[in-house]
């Protein structure tokens, strides 16, 4: 009788396995759904730092703009890729800079209009009227994202906008 008490402590084989089975899909399950966070969480960081910096871009021009006494360039009638501008008897400089951030340059001194996490390409200004008060610019430009998403794919959204002088 003593012989056939034995202790069965432990696991078989097969417990082994199937605990190990059981473990490797749970691991795999939560590395998808890790995945799947980041890549949300890269998308939206990317739309935000494009979305933010348009409207930060675009706001700031029409207050400059609305503010303008006079436009120096583009000429009537023209495009280039610089406005220049008269702001309380202070010219102002709209230009993109060779590390493709738009930059306001004003004194002497230049300030970045984007982020660090954008960067601006396909910059035009055209001048619209013939050099009245009424004289208005129509700006153009690209604005990419520097953070990746998913499958190395960047945030891209081209805006086309017409800004107007105020005059009293």
């Amino acid at each position: 009788m003593e012989l056939l008490k034995m202790n069965n402590k432990g696991f078989t084989t097969i417990e082994l396995l199937m605990y190990m089975g059981i473990l490797t899909i749970l691991i795999v399950v939560m590395a998808s759904i890790f995945g799947a966070i980041v890549d949300g969480k890269l998308e939206s960081e990317a739309t935000s730092s494009v979305d933010q910096d348009a409207r930060y871009i675009l706001a700031k021009m029409n207050y400059d703009m609305q503010s303008a006494s006079s436009i120096a360039s583009p000429a009537a009638g023209l495009q280039g890729s610089t406005l220049q501008i008269s702001v309380n008897s202070t010219s102002q400089s709209y230009t993109l800079s060779g590390n493709n951030d738009l930059q306001v340059t004003k004194g002497g001194q230049s300030d970045n209009l984007n982020s660090a996490d954008t960067f601006v390409s396909n910059l035009t200004f055209k001048r619209i009227g013939n050099g009245n008060s009424d004289d208005t610019i129509q700006m153009q430009f690209t604005l990419t994202s520097k953070i990746n998403k998913r499958a190395n794919t960047t945030e891209t959204k081209t805006f086309k906008t017409t800004f107007g002088r105020h005059t009293l």
